[in-house]
């Protein structure tokens, strides 16, 4: 970077204290959780005052923040932080805003995927077990143990937000200099996710059967759609939703609830 585009980089205006007290408000995630847009209240609540200092007095771009973080997330609440911690530092480092947003898409859900494993998977189960072993033995370690394990992990959230503070930090004059690159690549990535996310969150399955003869039986769904392209049915349904919000401005509660309706009508006459 030239001495010239160093000397106008944005002031530093985050504390030690701000990311600390950011780390604590991670616990907020799901304050506000929807099967809309998942952790996205709670994620931008957590900010909301690292944000108020970055941007002061400029409302259109504390405006354009609070719209972003207000997008669908669904991560992990012990990692979160870090993931929280990256994406202020580049707020406060007033980075393109399709890099910022590209990060999050990028991360959030392979930190799902990591906390998921490390905690829910291995750590607690296993701390569990040996509790629950010591506490039926009439030992008052095992209940103990495992409450001290447990508040270690919430503690460190804090120890997980500096670290992504300071590696966006550090990684911001590489960002600004990549920044097009990094915006392509974590797009591809995002879309791949939002792909990935669809096959799981959205379940269509047809129960009408075509009678062959009396030893056999075609599946419209098993034996037709999935050996030709399976998950269509979600894939379809999902396109279509995007193009009611996207296209007709439509309200997400009114989707919601026209797929409740259309849940229980199909499933009453037989055809989901």
């Amino acid at each position: 970077m030239k001495e010239s585009e160093k000397n106008t980089a944005p002031e530093k205006v985050l504390t030690r204290k701000d990311i600390t007290k950011l780390g604590w408000r991670s616990s907020l995630l799901q304050a506000s959780f929807n099967y809309e847009r998942m952790q996205s209240g709670g994620f931008l609540l957590a900010q909301m005052d690292c944000l108020k200092k970055i941007y002061k007095d400029d409302k259109e771009g504390l405006s354009e923040a609070m719209t972003d973080n207000l997008e669908f997330i669904n991560t992990h609440p012990n990692l979160v932080g870090f993931l929280m911690g990256l994406l202020v530092s580049l707020e406060e480092a007033k980075e393109n805003r399709s890099t910022i947003k590209g990060l999050k898409v990028a991360l959030f859900a392979p930190l799902a995927g990591i906390g998921d494993a490390i905690f829910w998977f291995t750590i607690l189960p296993i701390v569990a077990g040996i509790s629950a072993s010591m506490a039926m033995s009439g030992s008052i370690v095992g209940p103990l143990l495992f409450f001290a394990v447990y508040l270690s992990i919430f503690i460190l959230r804090v120890a997980w937000t500096h670290a992504g503070y300071n590696l966006g930090l550090k990684a911001v004059d590489t960002l600004r200099e990549y920044s097009g690159i990094i915006s392509k690549v974590a797009t591809i990535l995002g879309v791949t996710v939002i792909g990935g996310l669809i096959a799981s969150y959205v379940h269509i399955s047809l129960l009408p059967e075509i009678v062959i003869n009396a030893s056999k039986t075609v599946s419209i769904q098993k034996d037709f759609l999935d050996k030709i392209f399976p998950n269509i049915l979600p894939f379809t349904y999902t396109l279509l939703m995007y193009f009611f919000l996207k296209k007709k401005k439509m309200s997400p509660v009114v989707l919601i609830a026209a797929t409740f309706g259309l849940a229980i009508l199909l499933s009453f006459l037989g055809i989901l």
